[in-house]
């Protein structure tokens, strides 16, 4: 359930969407002080986190599940498609492909078990 976004330059990839997010260009997501992004529409809003990783030659998002509760698959869907469907619509110059796996993976959180 992890995000990935091949890029040259990943810190710029997530200092980008950050600046668009910070400037109001999206305002459907937001971040807080550990760079973990949650989608804002009131139904969705703190469902989970994505924490983003710099790994090598990609930036990664892990996704993280609120205290006590399990990540579903109707979030999982919601946050990974409108997030890279952001993605692309503000940052597709900085990233050449984006993949997002069907199960858990690199450092994903989703369940309390």
């Amino acid at each position: 359930m992890a995000l990935y976004f091949d890029t040259n330059n990943p810190q710029k990839l997530l200092d980008e969407f950050k600046k668009a997010i910070k400037e109001g260009r999206i305002a459907t997501w937001s971040y807080d002080k550990d760079d973990d992004f949650t989608h804002t529409p009131k139904q969705w809003k703190n469902k989970a986190w994505l924490r983003p990783k710099i790994e090598d030659g990609k930036l990664a998002f892990y996704i993280l599940r609120p205290k006590n509760t399990n990540i579903t698959s109707l979030v999982y869907a919601v946050y990974h498609g409108r997030f890279i469907e952001s993605m692309l619509l503000h940052c597709d110059s900085f990233f050449s492909n984006s993949i997002a796996t069907a199960y858990p993976a690199g450092s994903d959180n989703v369940s309390g078990e």
